[in-house]
């Protein structure tokens, strides 16, 4: 049994400092860890993880984004970022530079990493979001899947149904649940693209990202907007997929999903 987690870690400096990872990595064991906002280039976080291989894709711009995956299993393939030539900048810069997308090649999968851009509270990068990143992340999908299946996870930075959140009825012209968030998410899976946990928790309200603010973490006033999503054809190799709510150290909680070769 394959066991992958996903975890945004809201800088890994800050979580190492805690504790929280070394925690949680003695307690789940994970195979392969991938992670988000790690806010961190590689060697600036002091992690002693000698069972993994480190992968990084750090933003250009210091302490801040980036991904990093930690595999027990040794990758056939590295790539970084969307392999596009199409132009992402924006005024809040170009995504591409950002650290957004790590995608290791396993002899069954590639497993994509995304920290998907943030529309901001003002929405100033939802046209970004709608019009370039999501048509254009999801084109990369299905572009690896000619190849082999995929396995993709990390921060969609968008709850894509009503039951994925909290408070819905407040929420639909905030950043993360507009329309054109959810219709980016509802594509991926008209694409083939199966949302994990809710394949096999239909009707289960779960969390994975709590607000700093108003004690929504104890009151548990979340958003799932971290997923795991897989291609159709790797759904009888899908054994488990699972939310952590317990473990702290970021806003986010870390995800799971089993699977069985």
């Amino acid at each position: 049994m394959l066991k992958i987690f996903s975890w945004n870690v809201n800088g890994l400096r800050a979580v190492i400092r805690k504790g929280a990872l070394q925690d949680f990595i003695n307690e789940h064991n994970p195979d392969i860890l991938c992670l988000q906002e790690t806010k961190a280039k590689q060697g600036q976080a002091e992690i002693d993880l000698p069972e993994y291989e480190e992968i990084w894709n750090s933003a250009e711009r210091a302490g801040y984004s980036g991904t990093a995956i930690f595999s027990k299993i040794k990758p056939l393939s590295v790539r970084n970022n969307l392999p596009t030539d199409k132009i992402f900048a924006d005024e809040f810069g170009d995504p591409l530079t950002e650290g957004r997308v790590l995608t290791v090649e396993f002899e069954k999968f590639f497993l994509v990493n995304v920290y998907t851009p943030n529309s901001k509270n003002g929405l100033e990068r939802l046209s970004l979001r709608e019009k370039k990143w999501d048509p254009e992340f999801l084109r990369y999908l299905k572009e690896l899947e000619k190849i082999k299946p995929v396995v993709v996870c990390g921060d969609f930075n968008a709850a894509h149904e009503e039951i994925d959140i909290a408070r819905p009825a407040t929420n639909h012209h905030s950043a993360g649940f507009t329309d054109e968030e959810r219709q980016g998410i509802t594509n991926m899976v008209d694409a083939g693209l199966l949302d994990t946990f809710r394949k096999l928790h239909h009707d289960e309200v779960r969390y994975t990202w709590w607000s700093h603010w108003g004690h929504a973490r104890a009151n548990n006033v979340g958003w799932r907007i971290d997923y795991f999503f897989v291609s159709n054809s790797l759904l009888s190799n899908l054994k488990s997929a699972e939310i952590y709510e317990n473990v702290m150290g970021s806003d986010h909680c870390p995800i799971s999903i089993e699977l069985e070769f």
